[in-house]
């Protein structure tokens, strides 16, 4: 079942936890609200310079017109442990079946010389961009500007737990993994129902995120549909707003009091669709623990998508994100240099 998201998904203006000053426990209480109920809530007063995102969407669409060839040129076969480059439709798979979408992979920029790239520490290195006049340019500014936006929210989330404005920061996220995708999602071929054994064809099948906080940025197709209360609305875009869930390990982090929530991507809409999500994830060699680890967790191993329980894993956020990864991408490993 389908139904719209007008009065499930909240709009929260995050301006003053943004600025940092003002009162923010309207926003806190919102993200309180929208993390217990869904997982997903809007956001608007973010600051991110609007024609910054114009000129990155601009540029991606250039970049995905290009022919095959000239895409393969940044393959992320080239990208190595670092885990970054391009992908064409049907290489990425969600839920063991291969998404109808290409891509490219970004992180955080790190130079040889930088000392997680010397140790072979997966998923960090340098990214591997087109030669499109202003691209890389772009993709770091935009790269700057969400990883200082996650750091915000970051704040509010904390906040809307009872917890020190910088628990998250001091704990998981002083040296963040950011992961940033930028995806293309042709038009589907296929015939569409709202009766999901009758689809024939998904962009993204159900899945949830691995960290702790997604940041999407949609262009106006819609396509995203989030599982609320065991049905699944729809989450189109927004102007002048960005679209944020929560992973597993805030999750694990809040005893299950936070749900990841299960969404996908039907591009029913007949023209090609782009997304931009921001994967603001914890440190790599941060060990996930649970913010009260006297609170049994409340798990919902047998209703989720994948069967796997979050909090029964121990570890570091490394550690859990290479073996989820792994099993497609086999050389990112701790043991293999």
């Amino acid at each position: 079942m389908i139904s719209a998201s007008s009065e499930v998904i909240p709009i929260i203006d995050v301006s003053n936890l943004v600025a940092g000053v003002g009162d923010t426990t309207n926003a806190a209480d919102e993200i309180r609200k929208a993390c217990c109920n869904n997982g997903f809530f809007y956001i608007s007063g973010h600051g991110v310079d609007k024609d910054l995102q114009l000129r990155l969407e601009q540029l991606s669409r250039q970049f995905f017109l290009l022919d095959a060839e000239t895409k393969l040129k940044i393959r992320m076969e080239l990208g190595g442990r670092a885990w970054r480059g391009y992908f064409p439709v049907g290489v990425e798979y969600t839920s063991g079946k291969p998404d109808k979408k290409e891509g490219i992979y970004f992180g955080s920029e790190l130079p040889n010389s930088h000392p997680k790239v010397k140790s072979g520490l997966p998923m960090h290195g340098a990214n591997l961009f087109p030669e499109l006049p202003g691209f890389r340019e772009t993709v770091l500014e935009y790269l700057a500007a969400m990883e200082n936006l996650g750091q915000a929210l970051m704040r509010g989330i904390a906040l809307s737990l009872g917890l020190d404005a910088e628990y998250f920061r001091e704990r998981y996220t002083d040296d963040p993994l950011i992961l940033f995708r930028i995806f293309h999602y042709p038009a589907l071929s296929a015939p569409f129902s709202n009766d999901d054994a009758k689809l024939q064809e998904w962009s993204v099948g159900e899945h949830t995120d691995y960290g702790i906080l997604t940041i999407l940025r949609q262009d106006a197709v819609a396509g995203l549909q989030v599982k609320s209360q065991s049905k699944w609305i729809d989450a189109p875009p927004v102007p002048d707003t960005f679209i944020c869930n929560i992973g597993d390990m805030l999750d694990r982090m809040t005893g299950g009091l936070y749900r990841s929530t299960p969404h996908r991507v039907l591009n029913r809409s007949g023209l090609s669709r782009m997304s931009f999500p921001f994967f603001f994830d914890p440190n790599f060699d941060a060990e996930v623990k649970a913010i009260n680890p006297d609170m049994p967790a409340m798990e919902d191993k047998f209703e989720r998508w994948d069967q796997a329980s979050v909090h029964e894993f121990s570890g570091t956020y490394g550690d859990y994100i290479l073996k989820k990864v792994s099993k497609v991408f086999s050389e990112l490993s701790r043991e293999t240099l």
